[in-house]
């Protein structure tokens, strides 16, 4: 067995609660973090994360993997559950090939190597990782046996091997986001992980689609990010009554797909008018994923200090033109967003200058939400290239639609619709196309 020495012990408020901490020395002067919860001792198998470090993606929040989301996922079911055990393996970054050879990795990635092959052509292991020392640990920890939350086979394999029973495993399935999707589905497909993207984590009627998928080809254009209008609507397509009430047109289950839309897109953007009658977080909260920066379209600032939009850990940006007051600009930035000052446009905000503008900060992909003038304004313009459109069993007569007049007269010149995908939740239909942009080009003044 390995010697380990616990060099310090202390008590981690945290915002998954409080947690028991011990800092392990292993030899070659690495740093093992034990988290702990309740009696590891009484005999039962510990529910037990073994977190590889990823500086990347557990503090800056790297869209490249999924491993900051997997290890908050961890700590939130060690403290629904009341005893668990977290162990933070330092040592282990880029499955053990360290940082900076790891961002090299990345390199071959941009130039098309997947996870495993960009290891390959620089002469590196695919994983280097072992797990000796972390079951070291774990025996000091009067840790004998667990149930393992992971999705990776040779974890299990590794702590066997090293005197820990693994009782069962219980994977971490999180929301994939268009820029991970080829590192999850390489992990299922060559490194034999479990299903790692798609999956919806509380109880639903069945689980959601693959977010990725739906959102079709994802490459953004010249100057400005792919946009994906998603929005939900009645069978005789009302997305609100007309007093204006919204909620809630689609299931439960038909939310958690915009959920998991959200968490594959850079961004989310909703229109003044949606935020002032809904009030949405327009974060990530029915799967496991990364919310999204939030954008407001509000040329004159009317977005309230307490919105809900503002809330939370998300970022939030209101774009604006300069028809808002100084004092506006102060009290938005205020309550935590930024303010983007930017040229009007024939309703509002110029939406050419907010797509080139959220590009040039590094959004490639952007789910609009609404409200309906939005959805219009950028059919209209040709600036849309995905449409998913949630319909439910409701017919509620007259009420408010979600693309008002482009100005069509004949059928033929209609935005054309293809590439179609659908799926079908327990009530509702999610139905999402390709935008022809012949006939949006047809439409612009």
């Amino acid at each position: 067995m390995n010697d380990v020495r616990a060099m310090v012990r202390v008590v981690l408020p945290t915002q998954f609660g409080e947690f028991g901490v011990a800092a392990f020395e292993v030899h070659g002067g690495l740093t093992y973090l034990a988290l702990a919860k309740g009696d590891l001792k009484d005999g039962t198998p510990v529910l037990t994360r073994l977190h590889s470090e990823c500086l990347t993606g557990d503090v800056l929040g790297s869209l490249r993997c999924d491993c900051g989301i997997q290890l908050r996922l961890a700590l939130r079911r060690i403290a629904t559950e009341g005893r668990g055990l977290l162990l933070y393996a330092t040592g282990h970054e880029g499955r053990g090939i360290g940082l900076i050879d790891k961002l090299r990795a990345y390199v071959e990635q941009d130039e098309g190597a997947d996870t495993v092959d960009a290891n390959l052509r620089l002469g590196l292991p695919v994983d280097g990782r072992t797990y000796d020392d972390a079951a070291a640990v774990m025996h000091a920890l009067g840790v004998g046996a667990v149930r393992l939350l992971t999705n990776n086979p040779d974890k299990v394999r590794g702590l066997q091997e090293s005197g820990i029973t693994v009782e069962g495993t219980e994977p971490l399935r999180t929301a994939a986001h268009s820029r991970n999707v080829g590192y999850l589905r390489t992990k299922e497909r060559r490194l034999g992980h479990l299903d790692t993207a798609g999956a919806e984590l509380q109880r639903a009627p069945s689980p959601p689609p693959d977010a990725v998928a739906l959102l079709g080809d994802v490459h953004a254009p010249a100057g400005r990010p792919y946009v994906v209008l998603k929005y939900a609507q009645t069978l005789d397509g009302r997305i609100a009554t007309a007093s204006g009430d919204s909620k809630w047109i689609s299931g439960e289950e038909e939310r958690t797909v915009s959920h998991a839309l959200r968490a594959a897109c850079d961004a989310v953007m909703v229109g003044v008018g949606t935020v002032l009658s809904d009030d949405p977080r327009l974060d990530v909260r029915l799967v496991a994923g990364a919310s999204p920066l939030r954008v407001v379209l509000d040329s004159t600032l009317r977005t309230p200090s307490d919105a809900l939009v503002f809330g939370g850990d998300p970022a939030t940006v209101v774009l604006t033109t300069e028809r808002a007051t100084a004092d506006d600009r102060a009290r938005v930035r205020d309550a935590g967003a930024g303010v983007w000052t930017l040229p009007s446009g024939p309703g509002g905000v110029d939406l050419a200058s907010a797509l080139r503008a959220l590009r040039e900060c590094g959004v490639r992909s952007l789910m609009v939400e609404g409200g309906a003038r939005v959805i219009t304004s950028l059919l209209g313009a040709a600036l849309v290239d995905r449409v998913v459109v949630g319909t439910a069993p409701k017919i509620i007569g007259s009420g408010r639609e979600a693309v008002g007049d482009l100005g069509t007269v004949r059928v033929a010149e209609g935005i054309s619709l293809h590439n179609r995908r659908v799926h079908l939740t327990a009530d509702d239909i999610v139905t999402a196309w390709d935008v022809g942009q012949e006939g949006a080009e047809q439409l612009r003044p």
